[in-house]
């Protein structure tokens, strides 16, 4: 089993990964549609590095108001408690199975901007011990 800190680490990575294919697709000439459930999955794995650095269990859940929730019960922070993560949640089943979602680019901007601002409040959040 890993350690706590190379779990951490791995889901940073793997969160800084979906970001950079969230980015990438946003300066393409599109479809955009990939780049909404990279701008899911980046908090995702950010939120559950937060769970998992102090030792929660991490939940089987694409949720990501569920694992706000979670992080902030553990931890209260203002600034993440104030990130509306609630439209990212659904990019994580709709643009999969929904086929006339066909997201614009300007709306898969503004998903960038949130999936960045919950990367920043968690890694601030974590000592550099836990970053990779």
């Amino acid at each position: 089993m890993k350690d706590r800190a190379t779990l951490v680490q791995g889901l940073i990575r793997k969160g800084a990964s979906d970001l950079a294919d969230a980015r990438c697709t946003l300066v393409s000439e599109g479809p955009y549609d990939t780049a909404y459930f990279h701008t899911q999955q980046t908090p995702e794995k950010y939120l559950k590095a937060h769970l998992a650095w102090r030792e929660q269990t991490i939940p089987r859940t694409h949720d990501l108001e569920e694992l706000q929730r979670l992080c902030v019960a553990m931890e209260p922070k203002p600034e993440l408690s104030a990130l509306d993560v609630t439209e990212l949640s659904a990019y994580a089943v709709e643009l999969r199975y929904d086929a006339e979602f066909w997201p614009p680019q300007p709306t898969a901007h503004e998903a960038v901007f949130l999936a960045e601002q919950v990367r920043k409040v968690i890694l601030e959040s974590l000592p550099p011990a836990a970053r990779p």
